[in-house]
């Protein structure tokens, strides 16, 4: 029979190392677990006494990750989360119904507003012993697959293929083509001489190199973080924008959609988990929905990774 060894980190030991780094200080996350101070400090010394590395920088203002401390932090959520879901499932095998538990789901904005409710729906009556929880996350930078390789999420609805790589430990899988078009005020005769209200998502490599080839876009005079602002200024009379058939989804009668042609850019949308995860019965049965839930195109569900 395998024996510990003075190296290897409790389940305790993770769970006050994730909450140091969540809180911010050994005394918040002292609260947080309904530890004192001292006994959060003791575990933090022995976990970086076995590991052999600082973890967390220590000052007046809290105490904050280290490089090292990062990725023991990001380490430390996934192996809670495998012990979370090899409890949830073995529960739920011997009842008869292995998808039980939390599901962290992280997803940019249209998704969580046009995508998801109706797959939730389906999940919770279907699997009643799941329990959704989403994040929204805005999709730039790491987006919704840095939840995921952080340990926050287990599955994340986000673009893929564009120019920020998939970060190592985690597949990928296609579900639809999502496709741009030209948004005006409905019924404008000429959209295309209006000025620009661009979008900070608007940045993937799957627009780059189209917008780049056009040259009648001319430069943003307003530049928004949220593609709902977008549509209420386009719909203001403010200008034309270049957004996904995601985000219009719903767009009121205000909203002219014009199509950009055969060469239109498209963006992949689908879902990031770690290895470890995509088999469990709860990401496995938010996938199912999630493809049953899919607009169908030609190249839709494609796979992009293992």
């Amino acid at each position: 029979m395998a024996r510990t060894t003075d190296s290897d980190l409790a389940p305790h030991e993770l769970r006050v190392l994730v909450a140091v780094a969540d809180t911010g200080g050994f005394s918040a996350a002292a609260g947080t677990l309904g530890l004192t101070q001292s006994a959060v400090s003791h575990s933090v010394r022995g976990s970086e006494r076995k590991i052999g590395a600082v973890l967390f920088e220590r000052g007046r203002t809290g105490a904050r990750p280290t490089p090292a401390g990062d990725k023991a932090v990001t380490h430390a959520r996934r192996v809670l989360r495998l012990l979370d879901v090899l409890i949830a499932e073995s529960r739920g095998a011997a009842h008869s119904d292995a998808a039980q538990g939390p599901l962290r789901i992280a997803a940019f904005r249209s998704a969580a507003l046009h995508l998801l409710p109706p797959v939730l729906q389906r999940l919770r009556a279907r699997h009643p012993g799941i329990d959704p929880r989403v994040r929204i996350v805005r999709e730039v930078g790491r987006g919704t697959a840095g939840e995921v390789a952080d340990g926050k999420a287990d599955i994340a609805l986000g673009t893929l293929g564009g120019s920020v790589p998939l970060p190592p430990g985690l597949v990928a899988s296609g579900l639809f083509d999502d496709p741009y078009a030209l948004v005006h005020t409905a019924g404008h005769l000429a959209p295309r001489s209006l000025p620009l209200v661009d979008w900070a998502e608007n940045c993937g490599s799957y627009t780059r190199d189209w917008w780049a080839a056009q040259d009648w876009i001319p430069e943003a005079t307003i530049e928004a973080e949220d593609d709902g602002a977008v549509l209420s200024l386009v719909s203001a009379g403010h200008g034309m924008a270049i957004m996904p058939a995601l985000s219009l989804a719903g767009a009121p009668p205000s909203i002219g959609i014009t199509d950009l042609g055969p060469k239109r850019p498209t963006r992949r949308i689908g879902y990031v988990t770690t290895a470890e995860l995509a088999g469990s019965a709860a990401v496995r049965a938010l996938v199912r929905e999630l493809r049953a839930a899919a607009p169908r195109s030609e190249s839709a569900l494609v796979d992009t990774g293992a």
